[in-house]
């Protein structure tokens, strides 16, 4: 009788799409993580549990983990973005690579960022996303973030007026999680949660977490470009959620799992794939997946894995 085999099968390259189908995030802490077949082991003080990889959008490892160098050869086959964050779950320090081998929308990315005309096109087009109902294409950067900052404030009184939790203002100490409100502790957590699962989509999809059009100078810019995309619909709303049902105890921790359910219910990561695909004009990202070339500035792209030699003088 053959052995009966743990977790999903390895997903191949051309079932990047399929990220759109996977759960949203899974965060550990104070646990052995490895591997029996295709599925991730956690071992803790409570027992064993598996977890397919193959079914994961991203990883994030907390204080305390202990993950082996089988467990991450598994995780990096299946395309599931790791990410090393702090307690809480609050800093991300490091990530792994993605699954899309191909870099033509890294390319698309870096073209569209670093023009003015174009990089403005783009930063348009993220505003005109939250404001669906009106033409924001003759406002200038300076106009459309005095009009986001005005609506993401309007956002947080009309969740503190729905939910009856308190409201004065926005404070993150990243060195403190606890020396802020509960309400500041849950925006904090929630906001990294959507910060992570928005970095998975970017990786896996082959873009730039740091060509920011919005955001710039940081290694996560074009992750807080895109996360801003859909706080007012997840994670402040969220937030306010959890501290109204419950204003003490390990509220990071039930933000997390309410931002999980939350993602779940509102297919965000296939809406993801959707926007930034859109964001970026590259509607195939597959054309030219795990193909390799060489850039000629005469001759074209020339072929991989050919021995050129040095051309001879004719006149010799």
């Amino acid at each position: 009788m053959s052995k009966k085999k743990i977790g999903a099968d390895k997903p191949k390259l051309y079932e990047l799409e399929r990220i759109s189908d996977r759960i949203t995030f899974l965060y550990l802490e104070h646990a052995k993580i490895n591997r029996q077949d295709s599925a991730i082991t956690v071992t803790d003080v409570k027992g064993v549990v598996y977890v397919p990889a193959a079914i994961i959008s991203v990883l994030m490892l907390g204080p305390g983990v202990d993950v082996t160098h089988r467990a991450m050869e598994l995780i990096g086959d299946s395309g599931t973005s790791v990410v090393w964050v702090g307690e809480f779950g609050v800093k991300q320090y490091a990530h792994g690579r993605s699954l899309n081998h191909s870099s033509s929308l890294l390319e698309n990315q870096a073209k569209l960022v670093s023009n003015t005309r174009s990089r403005l096109e783009v930063a348009r087009k993220m505003y005109q996303l939250r404001f669906p109902n009106e033409d924001v294409s003759g406002y200038t950067m300076q106009e459309l973030r005095g009009k986001e900052g005005s609506r993401v404030r309007r956002v947080y009184r009309q969740e503190s007026k729905k939910t009856g939790v308190e409201w004065t203002r926005r404070e993150y100490n990243p060195d403190n999680f606890e020396a802020s409100t509960p309400i500041n502790q849950a925006l904090t957590a929630a906001h990294q949660a959507l910060y992570g699962l928005s970095y998975s989509v970017i990786a896996a999809l082959g873009a730039s977490p740091g060509l920011g059009f919005v955001h710039t100078g940081h290694d996560m810019s074009f992750v807080y470009d895109f996360a801003d995309l859909y706080k007012a619909e997840f994670s402040i709303p969220v937030a306010f959620s959890v501290v109204s049902e419950c204003a003490d105890g390990d509220i990071s921790r039930r933000t997390r799992l309410a931002m999980r359910d939350s993602f779940s219910d509102g297919k965000l990561i296939k809406r993801m794939v959707k926007d930034l695909k859109y964001l970026l004009n590259c509607s195939d990202i597959n054309e030219t997946t795990d193909i390799i070339n060489l850039w000629d500035d005469k001759l074209g792209l020339q072929k991989f894995g050919v021995q050129y030699h040095e051309m001879e003088d004719d006149s010799q």
